[in-house]
């Protein structure tokens, strides 16, 4: 969780849909904002009396630091947070935390195709703005139900470099993933963001057509698991490094709680597994990863995620 909150207002705020409102935030002493790069997000401590903090992309172009702009929809099952945004009138304050990102563009790639759903077109729009801006070759995809349940139309449909796919309309216009992501491209990116069942299509497909996994990158904004499977099977010890502190974790409980309750300065945000803040090294020990974040490289170079993973062997070592 963020230590260091930063105090906004509100500047301006529109319904760009029935369902989804934008938000520009500035300073209130009218100085620059922190730079970010594109695909970052912020924390938002959005009710201080009750603790509420909810993590959103920030989807204006990275150069603007007089501003951060947020997109958020409002969630038919919201835990709180999407409606305590949309609530938000300007002039409001609101407390956010300094920028963090683990969903940037490649510096490997030459060629980067930006795949969207819904509201997961927040950080790939900052990263078009941010490819734009830089002449990289760059295509986004951007898909939704409607016209109507689509943000950033104004923005968007006269880009030569976008396409939007709609499920209501024709036949021809719809995504394919066959042909509008197609065979594997030599230095090319593929960034998915979006509802979960659209990004497992959007990877599997890719994943079917040959391209390596080290080629496609993605952001959720929810857990591909329930919770409770992030605190099954067994118990085990954690030992920090650090301290020589061992930590008994039990069944139904994350290695996250338990440090925290053991008073550890132990990093974190989303507690889900999905912001990567949480992340520390591996000693020692064979984890049991179960976050939907870590590359398969990372998890060889030995980062964990606390909130979500568990151990394979009887003690797991951290960097802590």
């Amino acid at each position: 969780m963020s230590d260091e909150w930063l105090d906004t207002i509100v500047d301006s705020r529109r319904d760009a849909t029935a369902r989804i409102v934008v938000l520009d935030l500035v300073s209130p002493a009218d100085v620059e904002l922190p730079e970010f790069v594109a695909g970052a997000h912020v924390d938002v401590l959005v009710d201080s009396a009750d603790g509420l903090v909810r993590q959103y992309s920030l989807c204006g172009p990275p150069h603007d630091r007089t501003r951060y702009r947020l997109a958020v929809l409002a969630e038919t099952a919201s835990r709180g947070g999407s409606l305590g945004m949309h609530r938000l009138r300007k002039g409001d304050r609101l407390r956010i935390s300094r920028p963090r990102n683990r969903f940037g563009v490649s510096d490997e790639a030459r060629r980067h195709l930006l795949v969207a759903g819904g509201i997961g077109v927040t950080p790939l729009l900052a990263m078009a703005h941010a490819l734009e801006a830089g002449g990289a070759e760059y295509e986004l995809h951007y898909c939704a139900r409607s016209r109507a349940d689509s943000a950033f139309l104004d923005e968007l449909e006269h880009n030569p470099r976008v396409r939007l796919h709609f499920d209501d309309g024709p036949d021809d216009q719809r995504f394919s993933a066959a042909t509008d992501i197609g065979p594997p491209a030599r230095d090319t990116a593929i960034y998915v963001c979006g509802p979960g069942g659209f990004m497992d299509f959007v990877i599997s497909s890719a994943l079917a057509a040959g391209w390596p996994s080290e080629a496609i990158h993605k952001e959720r904004f929810a857990p591909v698991q329930d919770a409770d499977v992030h605190t099954a099977d067994g118990s085990f010890t954690v030992r920090l490094a650090k301290t020589g502190g061992e930590y008994e974790i039990k069944e139904g409980e994350s290695v996250l709680d338990v440090l925290l309750a053991g008073g550890v300065d132990a990093p974190y945000s989303c507690g889900q597994g999905i912001c990567g803040e949480c992340i520390v090294r591996v000693l020692a020990g064979e984890p049991d990863h179960r976050d939907d974040i870590l590359t398969d490289r990372e998890r060889a170079d030995g980062m964990f995620t606390t909130c979500s993973s568990r151990a394979h062997s009887p003690i797991l070592e951290l960097d802590l």
